[in-house]
């Protein structure tokens, strides 16, 4: 299985951008307007993703492994179901980690959901930097191997099960390692400040801005 469906980091899809929880301090990340393939870079952080696309400036920057995968049935090129908001989730296909830095730093937790097919550890850091993340590990969470169990609903992606996951921490945090396996392991609805990730709903959100398959799914030849 693999996360990607279709031929591989070749389409920009554009629709709005970032939702602001109602909750004073925590905001959420859930990479719409990211396009297809696109390295994230500086989406959330005053520039732009590698396909020109721009969000919300909250200071947030991702490395250059770490991209966007909008889901097929919306036209990209995603092998996934059931993701938290859709179409869009954050994954990488090289051997390189996605790292987040948020330089403004970050207190008292953070939380996102996750699809995997193998099982990974994310760390978070009190430094920031730029590929690897640096300085002391002061969270860790670990994740599961779990994208079919359980799926209902949406039947036309592999990768159909979206796990929420938590960790609260002292000090300041200011940079994320997420761990996984290439084109294994997507990301969705990361929110600062909080151990429970947001899903927007009306009335609460504002919107601002291991197998043969994977995530994404190349073209079958002809």
């Amino acid at each position: 299985m693999k996360l990607i469906k279709t031929s591989l980091l070749n389409a920009a899809l554009v629709a709005g951008g970032l939702l602001c929880s109602a909750q004073v301090g925590a905001f959420t990340l859930t990479f719409e307007g990211v396009g297809d393939g696109a390295s994230i870079d500086d989406f959330y952080n005053g520039g732009t993703d590698s396909l020109g696309n721009s969000g919300t400036d909250y200071g947030v920057a991702f490395s250059a492994a770490t991209l966007g995968l909008i889901d097929a049935d919306a036209g990209g090129g995603g092998n996934f179901a059931n993701e938290p908001t859709p179409n869009t989730i954050m994954f990488f296909l090289d051997t390189n980690n996605s790292v987040l830095n948020y330089a403004a730093g970050f207190t008292t937790g953070f939380s996102f959901y996750y699809t995997s097919s193998t099982i990974a550890t994310v760390n978070v850091y009190d430094a920031v930097d730029g590929p690897t993340g640096s300085g002391s590990i002061i969270a860790t969470l670990d994740v599961a191997a779990q994208f079919t169990d359980n799926c209902v609903g949406d039947p036309t992606g592999t990768f159909c099960n979206w796990t929420p996951v938590g960790v609260a921490f002292g000090g300041t945090a200011y940079s994320i390692d997420f761990g996984g396996t290439a084109n294994q392991t997507g990301y969705d609805n990361i929110t600062f400040g909080s151990t429970n990730p947001n899903i927007p709903e009306p009335g609460t959100l504002a919107l601002i801005g291991i197998g043969a398959l994977g995530l994404l799914r190349r073209k079958a030849q002809v």
